[in-house]
């Protein structure tokens, strides 16, 4: 597993602050991880000075992974913008707020429609040449996309939202990636939380916060979806296991070429989602819970009426 970093300046709160979220991150290297995930648009841009100074004693032992993808005003992103010359730009900031002379797996943030894939493939292909960066990588792409792009520079690696509730990389992203021998990295593996067990019918999230803002959150919606944390709390039960490490388990469980990205701001919760990694599946038991998880209907859109070009990126909090 590696960790996702957003979460310590961006979109959830209360944010941690920069003392507690840099003690996380340099935990989650003592304790085993080596990928660590953010992106310019988180902050924006404090996100990155945060990890680029929690990763500066172990920089070279990491993979490091950032995105472009978007154009801003002042610190308000104003849309998708992948142009080349946008992410030559976003990919110098990166750089300097990372304080590194490489990232090593780069990517597009979200498509951007006004801006043929190609293009972006080749500057990033461009970028690699001169050592900037080391990997391309895509995030929530379409099929076509993401073949498009691989013909053009070799797509390392497809970052798209994955759990037990949400499965959309089933209906065929997986099947693409495996075909070119591209791994699947999930965001929101614990659905922002919501697969932990400690969200519930009542809950109310601060001002700002996007996860108010979800429709599979919301009150109406919330007690068919708790469905699934009832279903990880049986299989717990019977594993010695939290929901949250039954939730990661699952998606280990579902190939080798699979690494999800739990975020948390919280020492204890850091433990707990890399304890996923030590709870198992045998075949059998794979097949079962497939089949009561698939009998559960989800309720409410995957994304939120906010989100950037609607495209599951949530937007900037009103402050």
């Amino acid at each position: 597993m590696g960790l996702g970093c957003m979460s310590g300046s961006a979109f959830f709160y209360p944010l941690p602050g920069k003392a507690r979220m840099i003690s996380v991150i340099r935990q989650a290297y003592e304790r085993g991880v080596t990928l660590f995930d953010t992106a310019e648009l988180y902050g924006p841009f404090t996100n990155e000075e945060l990890v680029g100074e929690a990763i500066r004693p172990f920089r070279k032992d990491i993979v490091l992974a950032s995105k472009f993808g978007f154009s801003y005003d002042g610190n308000q992103s104003t849309g998708a913008d992948s142009r080349p010359a946008t992410i030559r730009r976003a990919v110098e900031g990166s750089l300097r707020r990372l304080r590194t002379d490489y990232i090593d797996l780069l990517y597009q943030h979200r498509v951007d429609p006004k801006v043929p894939i190609e293009d972006v493939a080749g500057t990033v292909r461009d970028l690699i040449g001169e050592g900037k960066v080391r990997a391309f990588g895509l995030s929530e792409p379409g099929l076509e996309t993401l073949r498009r792009a691989h013909a053009v520079q070799p797509v390392a690696a497809v970052q798209n939202e994955y759990s037990v509730l949400e499965r959309g990389p089933e209906q065929g992203t997986l099947a693409v990636c495996r075909e070119f021998g591209i791994g699947l990295v999930p965001w929101a593996p614990l659905a922002r939380g919501f697969l932990s067990g400690r969200y519930g019918i009542g809950t109310r999230f601060l001002p700002g916060d996007h996860r108010g803002g979800l429709p599979r959150m919301f009150p109406d919606a919330m007690p068919a979806n708790l469905q699934l944390v009832a279903l990880l709390e049986r299989w717990g039960a019977a594993k010695e296991a939290t929901p949250a490490q039954i939730s990661l388990a699952w998606l280990l469980a579902q190939g080798d070429d699979i690494v999800p990205i739990p975020g948390t701001t919280d020492p204890w919760h850091l433990i707990e989602n890399l304890g996923g990694a030590e709870v198992g599946f045998t075949a059998q038991e794979l097949v079962q819970f497939r089949n009561e998880l698939e009998a559960i209907a989800i309720v409410g859109a995957k994304g939120s009426p906010g989100s950037i070009a609607s495209t599951g990126v949530e937007a900037p909090p009103k402050r």
